[in-house]
């Protein structure tokens, strides 16, 4: 169907369960889906190549390596860099999913893109110095909609209930605007586990490990260049896949970044807050 949202579907750097997973977007009849895993898909990163997509939906993690020890971070080339600017300039829709927002932790204009970031390994942000991120299994959540009359939130009532990896991370909460909260305790860092510890080895294990507090928003929109922007942190695995909450919400990001009204939206901000 011609007036199906065409969607790039980017993957790799995490491990998921495919098919669980690309049965989210094949239950959407109102989009046409195109996947592409890394490095192939830093080739569609530029104006002149993403011509054919509407929205790109990230559910990567690029930039970083699992080694079985201290993960390896690598710098983006500079080409894509240059690709990924322009087509933000441009005002690609961009929707983030899940561990999409520990990406590139070597570039931190990444994070400023999606506003924040999942740290594997302690690092600094924005000046801050943060430990590593907390990360929790299968937690029953109520999600709160904070803003019902945003498009995000169409079809959620005043919120839902979900299964699914709450994370303790920055956020940039000066410059996003909250759409969903959930009632996790994000003060109680006991509650959650240390990744570089899992990643050593050593899942869930927070001993020696703490984080200060961090935000309890798990969607949120904003503005990259003049790109309308989504991130929600739902996404871990097939429990979550099939909720109708989180398939409803993903759909609705995904309208929503491809809407002439985010792109004015988008426009707009960059121009009222001087940010790119």
């Amino acid at each position: 169907m011609a007036d199906r949202i065409r969607v790039l579907l980017v993957t790799k750097g995490h491990p998921y369960q495919r098919q669980p997973f690309y049965d989210v977007f094949d239950a959407d009849k109102g989009i046409d889906w195109t996947h592409v895993e890394h490095p192939a898909a830093r080739q569609l990163f530029h104006p002149d190549r993403a011509g054919d997509f509407d929205v790109f939906v990230m559910y990567d993690i690029p930039g970083l390596r699992f080694t079985g020890g201290a993960p390896e971070f690598a710098e983006p080339p500079a080409d894509y860099v240059a690709g990924f600017e322009a087509l933000l300039d441009a005002g690609k829709g961009m929707v983030f999913l899940h561990h999409a927002i520990a990406g590139w932790p070597a570039w931190e204009r990444y994070a400023e893109i999606v506003g924040g970031r999942f740290h594997y390994e302690p690092g600094t942000l924005r000046g801050v110095a943060y430990p590593d991120s907390g990360y929790r299994f299968d937690v029953a959540q109520r999600i709160t909609v904070v803003d019902p009359t945003h498009p995000i939130c169409e079809g959620l009532g005043d919120g839902f209930d979900v299964v699914d990896e709450p994370y303790l991370y920055p956020v940039f909460e000066d410059d996003v605007v909250p759409l969903l909260r959930t009632d996790v305790d994000m003060g109680d860092a006991s509650q959650f586990y240390s990744p570089a510890a899992a990643i050593r080895g050593r899942r869930n294990s927070n001993e020696g490990w703490t984080h200060p507090r961090g935000s309890n928003a798990v969607g949120w929109v904003k503005h990259a260049g003049n790109s309308p922007v989504a991130y929600l942190q739902f996404g871990d695995g097939p429990v979550t896949y099939v909720d109708p909450g989180f398939r409803r919400v993903v759909g609705n990001a995904i309208r929503w970044a491809a809407s002439a009204d985010a792109h004015t939206w988008a426009r707009a901000r960059r121009e009222a807050t001087g940010r790119r």
